[in-house]
C-alpha cells in the first residue's frame, strides 16, 4: 500500500475512534511511556499536543513536569519546527494547521539528549513511521540526531512494513495500545 493510500486508510480509523476509546488507549499508553527507561533518564521530554483523534499527551507531559523535567512542544514557523519550553500547558493557541503550539516565541528548547515524543500515522516494528506529510520532524531529526525518541499509537496505526524514503527517521520505541 502507498503512504497516500495508507494516510487515508489510518485517518479513516482514528475518525471511527470513539472519546471514550481514545482516552482508554491514551491512559494504558500514558503509563508504557512513564514505565520506559527513555522517559526515567530523561530531564527534558520535547512533547507534542494532540490534535484530533491522536493520543492525548497532556497527562503525561504534565506529569514530567511534576517530575521535575522540561518539557517543550513544537512550534512551526514557515517549513521550520522549534520546540518552545512551556512550565505550563495552558499558555498556547491554535497555530499551524489547526494544531495547539505555545503562544510565546521562546525560550527556545535547547537540550540535545531531550526525549522526542513522535506523533505519526503508522508505524511498523523497526520503527519506520509515516507523519502527516509535513517532515518536520525528518527535518528537526536531521539537524539534531541525538534525541532518543519514542512514539505512542493504537494498535491500528502498527503494520508489518512501511515504504520508506532516505531522509526517513525511524523511531527508537514505538509503544501501542
Amino acid at each position: 500500500m502507498n503512504k497516500k493510500a495508507l494516510r487515508q486508510k489510518i485517518r479513516e480509523q482514528k475518525r471511527a475512534m470513539t472519546p471514550a476509546q481514545i482516552e482508554e488507549a491514551s491512559r494504558k499508553l500514558a503509563e508504557q511511556f512513564l514505565a520506559t527507561e527513555a522517559y526515567r533518564n530523561a530531564q527534558t521530554v520535547y512533547g507534542y499536543l494532540p490534535y484530533n483523534q491522536e493520543v492525548r499527551t497532556v497527562l503525561l507531559l504534565e506529569r514530567a513536569l511534576a517530575d521535575g523535567k522540561r518539557v517543550a512542544v513544537p512550534k512551526v514557523y514557515d517549513d521550520e519546527m522549534r520546540f518552545i519550553y512551556l512550565t505550563d500547558l495552558t499558555q498556547v493557541a491554535t497555530g499551524y494547521a489547526g494544531i495547539s503550539e505555545p503562544i510565546a516565541d521562546g525560550p527556545v528548547a535547547d537540550d540535545p539528549t531531550a526525549l522526542v515524543l513522535m506523533p505519526g500515522l503508522a508505524f511498523d516494528r523497526e520503527g519506520h513511521r509515516i507523519g502527516y506529510g509535513g517532515g518536520f520532524y525528518d527535518k528537526f531529526l536531521a539537524a539534531e540526531p541525538t534525541h532518543p525518541t519514542v512514539a505512542l499509537c493504537y494498535a491500528f496505526q502498527m503494520v508489518e512494513e512501511l515504504p520508506t524514503e532516505e531522509f526517513d527517521v525511524p523511531v527508537d520505541l514505538v509503544l501501542w495500545a
